[in-house]
């Protein structure tokens, strides 16, 4: 009588996790568990890697019709690190990201694809107060799973490169000292 009370609750809970992901849903993003990680050649010999996070914003998720989904995202400029506390104040200085300027970079999508179960997301991204189109490709959203809280949980990947020369991004750093090409990653949890 109890594995029957069990495989009943059990099926309940696996179809109430389905049924919330097969709509239009809106998730938060969870900044607790977001990061942005960026890596960068240095001098052509080496690659500097480092992590904003502070990462809040809104998924609108369409499973049925991914071209009908969205994000938008805010990322706290304040919280750059490369683990090395005289770069990462260089870099909040006013010759990188100008954080007392610009405390936060935006991104906004504009389409949302899915080809060959893939996500791709193009959009908005506003760096120090220029913006620009970037591409990112995901991987995910995961299933949503009960997380703490009660909270159904999603997780996903987006990954793209960009140029720092298109959003006149450090312009007085030569490109053989500090490379032109970006790539970063967004690591995201939201919730509903």
């Amino acid at each position: 009588m109890n594995r029957r009370i069990f495989t009943a609750a059990l099926s309940a809970l696996l179809l109430t996790g389905v049924s919330a992901f097969a709509q239009n849903s809106t998730w938060t993003i969870d900044k607790n568990h977001a990061q942005t990680n960026f890596q960068i050649r240095h001098m052509g010999v080496s690659t500097v890697r480092g992590s904003i996070s502070g990462v809040t914003g809104t998924i609108v998720w369409d499973q049925k019709d991914p071209s009908k989904s969205s994000v938008e995202a805010t990322i706290d400029t304040n919280t750059v690190n490369t683990n090395n506390s005289g770069r990462d104040t260089d870099l909040k200085s006013d010759k990188y990201f100008n954080v007392a300027k610009y405390p936060t970079m935006t991104f906004k999508s504009t389409s949302v694809t899915n080809a060959n179960g893939k996500l791709q997301v193009v959009g908005d991204l506003t760096l120090a107060g220029v913006t620009k189109s970037v591409t990112l490709d995901v991987d995910g959203p995961t299933p949503p799973q009960k997380g703490m809280g009660g909270k159904q949980v999603i997780g996903l990947s987006a990954t793209g490169m960009v140029k720092r020369s298109d959003f006149n991004f450090a312009p007085k750093m030569p490109t053989m000292a500090l490379g032109d090409e970006v790539k970063i990653t967004i690591d995201v949890e939201a919730n509903q």
